[in-house]
């Protein structure tokens, strides 16, 4: 294979990356332009708190059933039809979203998004895996993680000012005219890769039992069997449940509850997250492409716990700006390793599987973070919960260090 552009892709596979991130772009856009209106959208409805924080619970939880199903599906029916069915779904249940005249259509119609998002999220991980060899997944995923971070964080303000001076509604709408997009864009210019995961980086082809001649469970059996993929499942669920319950519930909480800081001190703190986040995610992509990705996955969670407790204990502004600068640079760093761990490990032909299950275990984290984090900062108190996640995360990152195999290949030394 001749490589170009510095990260070891062909021309073909370079250009498959490039359209994944445009695709990526729009849809992550429209889910920024969201994000700070759904619970301003269901509180319309005149319901509880729990209520509308369900409304968020309920599209982790269609990521989690779908995420599985995803995978099956983009090896029945390949990868690009995948996408395209999954914006296709987030365009329904978007503007279901947007004309939804009960709360409980409302829920519906955001599980109904959330399975679309499955399609597209699971769907665009197994793209980077075919293209991606063992040496250079690292920083193939990692630019995509970037464009990732860059859009999600870029559609939040037009999403708030749409709200803000046209009407709530709008924000979905405009989400679900992006969502139209990704499907477009799935449609007619991301290339199918369901067969470049068989070539070997010379482009020959390699042995491998064929995917789809297993039932869902055998592959599953496969997959959860591989050394390493249940622990760094767990390394992707306490990340998620750490990020959804406390970092976007029970910290916002605290800070305002405990330390007085207002709406935009807080809001500083989630941006520095971002910021960093971001200035990190390419630098960590080589790293694990160069030492391995576990000397970035074992400090990562252990830092990530440590920043929990900091959180958890700022007496001030200061300890929480912080905490914020330390957590991000934790998450940056982590980056888009643990995904490149899951998919060097995938069974032979079964990389679609694999990263199926892996999103699943991860985004189970999505609801239940939230609700065991919350119930357990009512039941006692908002840092005991923080100081529940963190050691969580602190047991599986040392777990992980010792027994995890390391996954990237290193070419022997010359004789």
């Amino acid at each position: 294979m001749i490589e170009t552009h510095g990260i070891g892709l062909d021309r073909e596979r370079w250009r498959i990356l490039v359209w994944m991130c445009v695709l990526i772009s729009a849809n992550q856009l429209g889910f920024g332009a969201i994000v700070p209106v759904v619970p301003l959208f269901a509180q319309q409805y005149g319901v509880s708190q729990s209520a509308i924080g369900l409304t968020i619970a309920v599209y982790g939880l269609s990521r989690f059933l779908v995420n599985v199903p995803a995978g099956r599906l983009a090896d029945a029916q390949g990868r690009r039809s995948t996408l395209a069915l999954g914006g296709l779904i987030t365009v329904f249940g978007t503007v279901l979203c947007a004309i939804a005249p009960s709360y409980t259509l409302f829920l519906i119609a955001r599980f109904i998004a959330g399975a679309g998002a499955a399609l597209v999220l699971t769907g665009g991980q197994i793209v980077l895996a075919d293209i991606s060899g063992n040496r250079n997944r690292g920083r193939v995923m990692a630019i995509y993680q970037g464009v990732f971070l860059v859009t999600v964080g870029a559609g939040a303000f037009p999403g708030g000012w749409l709200a803000e001076n046209v009407g709530l509604a709008a924000p979905f709408w405009i989400s679900a005219a992006l969502a139209g997009v990704v499907t477009l864009l799935a449609w007619y210019f991301v290339p199918e890769t369901r067969g470049l995961q068989h070539r070997s980086t010379e482009g020959q082809k390699v042995a491998v039992q064929p995917a789809l001649a297993l039932s869902s469970r055998a592959q599953l059996r496969l997959v959860m069997a591989a050394p390493g993929f249940v622990l760094i499942s767990l390394v992707g669920f306490a990340t998620v449940a750490a990020r959804t319950g406390a970092l976007f519930n029970v910290i916002p909480l605290l800070a305002d509850n405990r330390l007085g800081l207002g709406a935009d001190q807080i809001g500083i703190g989630l941006g520095v997250v971002s910021l960093v986040g971001l200035l990190l995610v390419y630098p960590s992509g080589a790293m694990v492409d160069r030492f391995g990705r576990k000397a970035v996955i074992v400090p990562s969670t252990i830092i990530s716990s440590v920043a929990l407790l900091m959180f958890g204990f700022a007496t001030s502004f200061e300890s929480y700006l912080l905490a914020s600068i330390v957590w991000s640079a934790a998450s940056g760093v982590s980056g888009a390793s643990p995904a490149a761990y899951a998919a060097d490990i995938a069974p032979p032909g079964m990389a679609a599987s694999a990263m199926g299950m892996f999103r699943a275990i991860s985004d189970s984290g999505y609801v239940v973070g939230p609700l065991l984090l919350g119930a357990l900062a009512d039941s006692t108190s908002s840092v005991t919960a923080l100081v529940a996640i963190a050691a969580a995360m602190l047991v599986i990152g040392v777990i992980f260090a010792f027994a995890a195999p390391e996954s990237l290949h290193r070419e022997p030394k010359p004789g």
